[in-house]
């Protein structure tokens, strides 16, 4: 099976509305309502894929009990720890004109020591048992940032590929414990390196730690330096949509490539396709499978350089 670790999980709300003017009321014409975090979003495509998937984090309040409903019916399994505190929400409201998202996030529950303590408990045994493992997201208040580290060298200890998906200084700390991959967006990954440059910036993420960075970059696809070569997949043109999620998605892709043993090109390509193919889905954590397939034969995947 594979392992998603969101230890800020969401209740996500969509909100469509025709235009998003500030200073206005608006009508909404359409609602969703989803369990939501990166890692939660990665476990509903690997479970799409056909992938066994567990997820686990943390869940509490009214909303974390809302979210465990909506994840039941699900074909993923639930192994969420539970918190005193009330799970998060997040809003994104979706611009029809425009196909922009305008996104509101809440911080979280405070995570105490011993409900701490009990995740790790939880986390050691599933590790265990994993294929492979996807770190995912922010930090909830009262978790050190350190943290991502100190689960990457649990994973490593086990001998289980690891993945790290966040952002400032947690993406930072976590980098330095050599995850076997990250996946940083072009922001996340210019945060950290100081540079705008994608290849020279992944590059610097490598030096820092990581085996292999994959960098998700919006409609230009995505660029992975890796010790077997440098790729580059190109989407064949943008896709119009809501791109909440799509990072997830090609999470999902490169989880699942790594676990069926594909080369770096064709999880690159998988991993754009999915990406894109969740641009016009209804919400984060799913893709429109017509588009995923059209785009796996049309997405351009070239070699920048040869392995090291």
């Amino acid at each position: 099976m594979i392992l998603t670790v969101t230890l800020n999980t969401a209740l996500d709300l969509t909100y469509q509305v025709g235009a998003l003017v500030p200073h206005t009321s608006h009508r909404v014409t359409d609602v969703a309502e989803r369990p939501g975090g990166k890692g939660l979003n990665v476990a509903r495509v690997l479970a799409a894929l056909g992938h066994e998937t567990v997820v686990t984090g943390f869940a509490g309040g009214t909303t974390g009990d809302v979210l465990r409903r909506l994840l039941a019916p699900l074909p993923v399994r639930d192994a969420l720890v539970p918190v005193g505190g009330p799970t998060r929400r997040t809003v994104a409201v979706v611009d029809a004109s425009t196909g922009d998202t305008t996104q509101l996030n809440e911080p979280g529950p405070v995570v105490t020591p011993a409900e701490w303590a009990a995740f790790l408990t939880a986390y050691d045994t599933l590790v265990h048992q994993a294929r492979a493992v996807a770190l995912c997201g922010s930090l909830p208040p009262g978790i050190r940032v350190g943290t991502y580290a100190e689960l990457i060298r649990r994973a490593r200890a086990a001998g289980v590929p690891v993945l790290l998906d966040t952002s400032g200084e947690a993406l930072r700390r976590g980098i330095a414990a050599r995850p076997d991959l990250v996946k940083p967006n072009a922001d996340e990954l210019a945060h950290l390196t100081g540079s705008r440059e994608p290849l020279r910036a992944a590059l610097d993420a490598r030096r820092r730690g990581a085996r292999a960075v994959a960098a998700s970059l919006g409609p230009e696809g995505l660029l992975a330096v890796t010790p077997d070569g440098t790729w580059r997949a190109a989407l064949p043109a943008p896709v119009r949509g809501n791109p909440t999620g799509a990072g997830d998605s090609a999470v999902a892709g490169l989880l699942s490539g790594l676990v069926e043993g594909l080369d770096w090109p064709e999880r690159l390509r998988r991993a754009a396709a999915l990406s894109a193919a969740t641009v016009p889905a209804p919400a984060a954590g799913e893709f429109d499978d017509r588009t995923y397939r059209e785009l796996l034969d049309r997405i351009t995947v070239t070699e920048l350089a040869p392995a090291a």
